[in-house]
């Protein structure tokens, strides 16, 4: 994919796709998180958050799983508000050379949605 963008950075291609997986991330948990979810829609929830993300620029994959049961606040509904304790996010970015894998998950230890790149990788350029 050509980038119209790239004269706008001043950065490396692994920088860039790491750029690019903090955005979605970033995008994806604040953009979503409060959606009204249940046992019977986290799969179509998570569906639709997968679609969304990958309608954006130099994302290879994504995945994402939504646990129902963890964290939030029960009420007098059937549905709990998403929160950053449900959410099991993978984002693989590829920019020019080098391709990230980052994720979203809550860690316990920390009691935080904690985003990370987990894998930079030298790769082959798309054209």
């Amino acid at each position: 994919m050509e980038d119209p963008t790239a004269d706008y950075f001043e950065c490396t291609d692994a920088e860039r796709a790491a750029f690019e997986a903090g955005i979605k991330l970033g995008s994806l948990f604040h953009q979503y998180v409060g959606a009204p979810v249940s046992p019977e829609n986290a799969e179509s929830l998570a569906h639709t958050i997968e679609e969304g993300t990958r309608l954006q620029p130099f994302v290879e994959n994504v995945r994402v799983r939504i646990d129902p049961t963890r964290g939030g606040t029960e009420g007098s509904f059937p549905y709990r508000p998403l929160t950053g304790e449900m959410l099991d996010v993978e984002v693989r970015i590829h920019y020019g050379e080098a391709a990230a894998l980052a994720a979203l998950r809550y860690e316990r230890e920390l009691r935080y949605p904690l985003m990370r790149i987990r894998e930079m990788r030298r790769t082959a350029p798309r054209g």
